[in-house]
């Protein structure tokens, strides 16, 4: 039988299939076998490029982190008053990138690791804060800060916690919530509301402190 002309595998399309996993059905969904058999391959054949399915998922996390964009964070955009429309135009692009992947966000959370697209997140994040003047300790804190908002904002839904029946909150037990129902129609709006009111807030307390510090 002649060899086919394109090999049946590829670490891409691995990574490919387990990111669609993910998305569809959570972190859970990912084993060998069942990658496998979505690519129509014995399991073995995976080990040939992935020795472990940890290293699957750290390449799926890698891929998310892949979308945000960094340039930034480029040396050449320095300055001492850079350091607050690039953290705020970075948080947007990776708030973008973990919503459009929801079931990954826990797998970030525990941080790069030895990732290398994370790690070169981590990096720029951290050099242009040093760059801008903040002091090495201090940049890290922001780093870490940032990373834990943008996270946790994209791990779930505020509005989508209420149902949108009006019959559900009572008035005489919940006299604050009469327009609750509404807030499930309205979860973009809400949810990215609540995000830019935090991240303003957030950056213009890191402000005060960065005017202390000069």
């Amino acid at each position: 039988m002649a060899r086919p002309r394109k090999p049946l595998l590829s670490r891409e399309r691995i990574v490919t299939a387990a990111l669609a996993l993910v998305d569809a059905e959570g972190l859970q969904a990912v084993s060998t076998r069942r990658l496998a058999a979505e690519l129509g391959v014995s399991g073995p054949s995976l080990y040939n490029h992935f020795p472990t399915k940890d290293e699957i998922l750290d390449a799926v996390a890698d891929t998310v982190v892949a979308e945000v964009d960094l340039s930034m964070f480029d040396a050449g955009r320095d300055g001492p008053d850079h350091w607050r429309p690039a953290l705020l135009a970075w948080a947007r692009s990776y708030r973008a990138a973990l919503t459009a992947h929801p079931h990954i966000v826990p797998l970030l959370a525990q941080g790069p690791g030895r990732r290398p697209t994370g790690l070169r997140m981590a990096d720029a994040v951290f050099g242009a804060m040093v760059r801008a003047g903040w002091p090495p300790a201090h940049a890290t804190r922001v780093g870490a800060l940032m990373r834990y908002f943008v996270a946790g904002s994209a791990l779930g839904s505020f509005a989508r916690g209420f149902v949108d029946d009006p019959r559900a909150y009572d008035p005489a037990a919940y006299p604050h919530l009469g327009q609750a129902h509404l807030l499930a129609e309205r979860q973009q709006q809400v949810d990215e509301g609540a995000f830019e009111t935090g991240l303003t807030a957030l950056l213009d307390g890191l402000e005060l402190q960065f005017q202390r510090l000069s």
